[in-house]
């Protein structure tokens, strides 16, 4: 584990995930800026093509088990025989001891809210409404405050480049795995991915991200077992309704000191006066940043 708790984070050092170019600001004036990389991934499931999926092109292995998990084409007791990965002709293979064949489910797919242009395919609801997620689960408020902090003020590509979205798994007040990408279900399809190879539990875990609290969010945290999600951002209407009907504690417009919760309220222990908690500052805040760095 790195010194800042989390177990893994983003590089924004790393040369491949973004580059400098040229331009002019509002005053005429050439000015370098980096901006994150974005190229194609095609995802096979064993000899099946699956979909080409636009990504910063790191952790290949992890997007490709995570979204096979939240596609419903993988499930928790599959064995994973082999993942392949070719660089050069960005494709990733995930072989499998399962033989699998999902021509019919490919021909239903459905366009997501998510940026990036987000696919699911049509049967990803099913059994949704059989979740259950842990009631045991709890978040103090003073947790809240102390992630937020400590994803806003780490190091980014966001920091560095903007143009990309975060989402970080959390245990209590410690910040475990941080991943980022153009579209935030990317983001969590690596994570996904992680806590499938590592035989991670989500029962007492707490998922962060920067994006909207939409139908495909909430979705994917309900199918991923997770059933603590919060946001900076805000909410749409069916993402609340889906997210009380399966009893996720859905927490939107995290910043600083305010908060607003519209699902699974039970879950938040009110163990710290929002009146001790500081301001964003926000040269510190994820948009503040940026800003000061133009």
């Amino acid at each position: 584990m790195a010194d800042d708790g989390f177990l893994l984070k983003p590089d924004p050092d790393d040369p491949r995930l973004s580059r400098e170019v040229e331009g002019v600001d509002e005053n005429g004036q050439t000015v370098q800026t980096r901006v994150v990389t974005e190229k194609p991934l095609t995802l096979y499931l064993n000899r099946q093509e699956i979909v080409t999926m636009m990504t910063i092109g790191d952790y290949p292995d992890l997007l490709a088990v995570g979204y096979l998990l939240n596609q419903n084409m993988l499930s928790r007791q599959d064995r994973i025989t082999e993942i392949e990965y070719d660089d050069d002709l960005d494709v990733v293979i995930v072989r499998t001891e399962r033989q699998t064949d999902y021509e019919e489910k490919l021909q239903k797919r459905v366009r997501t809210s998510g940026c990036a242009q987000g696919t699911v395919f049509g049967d990803v609801l099913d059994g949704f409404d059989t979740i259950h997620l842990s009631s045991d689960a709890r978040l103090k408020t003073s947790w809240l405050y102390a992630l937020a902090k400590q994803i806003n003020t780490a190091p980014s590509l966001y920091l560095t480049a903007g143009a990309i979205h975060g989402c970080v798994l959390c245990k209590a007040d410690q910040t475990l795995v941080y991943m980022e990408d153009v579209g935030r279900h990317n983001a969590v399809d690596k994570i996904a991915g992680w806590m499938f190879m590592n035989g991670v539990e989500p029962e007492d875990k707490i998922f962060y991200t920067t994006g909207r609290l939409t139908s495909e969010m909430v979705i994917k945290t309900a199918l991923m077992g997770l059933p603590i999600l919060i946001s900076r951002s805000g909410f749409t209407a069916w993402g609340v309704e889906l997210a009380r009907q399966v009893d996720l504690t859905l927490i939107g417009r995290a910043r600083g000191k305010r908060f607003l919760a519209l699902s699974g309220e039970h879950r938040i222990l009110y163990d710290l006066d929002p009146d001790r908690v500081a301001e964003e500052d926000r040269r510190h805040n994820r948009k503040g940043a940026v800003d000061a760095k133009q």
